[in-house]
């Protein structure tokens, strides 16, 4: 599920993280942190943060889909889409400053993270 890519990250930054799959669940968590930032900056109207926000949002979610193992099959194929469509629900949010788009993004990823723990061994 989880490619090349993420886990060299993983192993040069030497984060004390237990396992690559730590690392998912972090990058799962890492969307909702910055989705929620970028949600009180919308509410707060200050453009240059809800930018920053989402930016990093997308980011995360743009090293996901890099991490992604396409050889395993329709899992990755869906997950990517799946990022995808985050991505363009983030984007619309910053075209229209609202905060339905992030409050959705951030539905999928609560989900992914807990199907996710429950499927590895991350507590």
């Amino acid at each position: 599920m989880y490619g090349n890519n993420a886990h060299n990250i993983y192993a040069q930054n030497n984060l004390g993280i237990e396992s690559p799959a730590k690392l998912i669940a972090m990058l799962y968590e890492g969307v909702l942190r910055f989705n929620a930032q970028a949600k009180k900056a919308v509410k707060d109207e200050d453009i240059e943060k809800r930018i920053y926000w989402m930016n990093r949002s997308i980011a995360v979610i743009t090293e996901l889909i890099s991490s992604l193992d396409m050889e395993v099959g329709s899992i990755s194929l869906y997950l990517e889409g799946l990022y995808n469509y985050q991505i363009q629900l983030i984007s619309k949010a910053g075209q229209e400053n609202s905060i339905q788009e992030l409050d959705e993004c951030s539905e999928v990823f609560k989900a992914l993270l807990e199907a996710w723990k429950e499927t590895t061994d991350v507590a």
